[in-house]
């Protein structure tokens, strides 16, 4: 199956449809994204540049099989089509995260969550949250 990103005003996907691989083969039997496009055009009324390939096993920027990663990231319905980067990503966390264009993905403007908790910690469910206020992560533990 191949999968492909409806997209809309802004970059933004609308919409993911599947269609059968032989549908988007060319005169020599081989995938092609542009005859998939061709046959999305005709059959959903939508124009052929604005149908992306998208690949169900990528995300971050990795193929979860091992695989060659496309586009960054799998594309759902309000993810955004960054034609320069040739990448889809996910709406922002907060304001303040920087994208990397590299995994499409969001990450803190002072790097990920510290790893120091303590076993105790561990046990007690404590994690990190981002505080937006502070800029900072802030350790969190829920109520017993």
């Amino acid at each position: 199956m191949a999968h492909f990103a409806k997209i809309g005003m802004n970059g933004k996907v609308i919409g993911v449809l599947t269609m059968g691989n032989k549908d988007m083969l060319n005169a020599d039997g081989v995938e092609d994204e542009t005859v998939g496009q061709q046959w999305l055009e005709r059959h959903n009324n939508w124009p052929a540049p604005m149908w992306i390939q998208t690949s169900y096993n990528t995300a971050a920027g990795k193929h979860r099989l091992g695989g060659t990663p496309l586009r960054g990231n799998y594309a759902g319905i309000g993810y955004t089509w960054d034609e320069d980067n040739n990448i889809f990503y996910p709406k922002s966390p907060y304001p303040s995260w920087v994208l990397n264009t590299t995994t499409a993905s969001w990450h803190s403007p002072i790097g990920d969550a510290p790893d120091d908790l303590t076993a105790e910690e561990i046990a007690a469910e404590t994690r990190y949250v981002w505080n937006e206020g502070t800029g900072a992560w802030d350790k969190t533990t829920p109520p017993a």
